[in-house]
């Protein structure tokens, strides 16, 4: 059995003094595991770098088997990286946190927005926000998503400034504003494109979709966030004070 596909390299594992057996998140196989001969070897070990973009060829005898890959590079995110601390946070972020998909399941959604934004690395005024829509949407793939449409104690579809840290979903500002100490504060960017996204904006769209990310998805297998979000967390905040035009972080 063989196929070509796509795939995104989310890191490997040294098999012998030579092989890898590497991990990617392809785009209409999933995540997937295979081996890569020589994956060691000077000429193979720059491709395989977490954020870099691979043709990859799978084989094996069947269908259930870990396979062998060949992989070609197409495009070195991790080498565009390698000066900006926050950018290979990022790329570290992406990679531990698509490890939670299931293997072999495709979810091809996410798969363009995690090369979305691995390509707008070079932009620092928009690839946070594109991160943080991912971890959004990597909620939504694996059965945790919220609901933003309404007000969890109203009904009402406006002025929706927080989440309920238990249910996941939104509350209106005036509903919520008695227990706002209580409740995660959620983003305009994450309603509305157009909006106007500032530093503040980015930190609460991170403690948002961290506090689910952990809740639901990570404790009840005794796992964490990647050290590479808390990471990036840290770079981010150091970061001086500046807003995205409008429409622009979500271009």
């Amino acid at each position: 059995m063989d196929w070509v596909d796509d795939g995104i390299f989310l890191g490997g594992k040294p098999l012998g003094e030579a092989n890898v057996v590497a991990e990617l998140l392809t785009l209409s196989h999933g995540r997937h595991l295979g081996l890569v001969r020589g994956g060691r070897s000077r000429r193979i070990r720059p491709v395989l770098q977490p954020g870099n973009l691979v043709r990859v060829t799978w084989r094996a005898r069947l269908s259930d088997h870990l396979g062998g890959f060949n992989v070609e590079l197409m495009e070195a995110h991790a080498a565009r990286a390698l000066d900006d601390a926050a950018a290979l946070a990022a790329i570290g972020t992406l990679a531990g946190l698509a490890k939670l998909l299931p293997e072999r399941d495709p979810h091809p959604e996410l798969y363009a927005e995690t090369l979305h934004v691995l390509r707008a690395l070079d932009d620092r005024r928009i690839w946070p926000v594109l991160l943080v829509r991912w971890e959004f949407q990597l909620l939504q793939e694996l059965g945790f998503g919220l609901d933003l449409s309404t007000c969890a104690v109203t009904g009402a579809d406006h002025e929706l400034t927080y989440v309920s840290p238990r249910s996941g979903r939104a509350v209106s500002r005036d509903a919520g504003q008695p227990y706002c100490d209580k409740l995660l504060k959620l983003p305009a960017f994450l309603l509305d494109d157009t909006a106007p996204v500032g530093n503040a904006d980015i930190a609460a769209g991170f403690v948002l979709t961290g506090h689910f990310l952990e809740r639901d998805v990570l404790e009840p297998h005794g796992l964490t966030l990647p050290k590479a979000r808390a990471r990036l967390l840290d770079l981010l905040a150091r970061r001086p004070p500046e807003a995205s035009p409008s429409g622009l972080a979500i271009q």
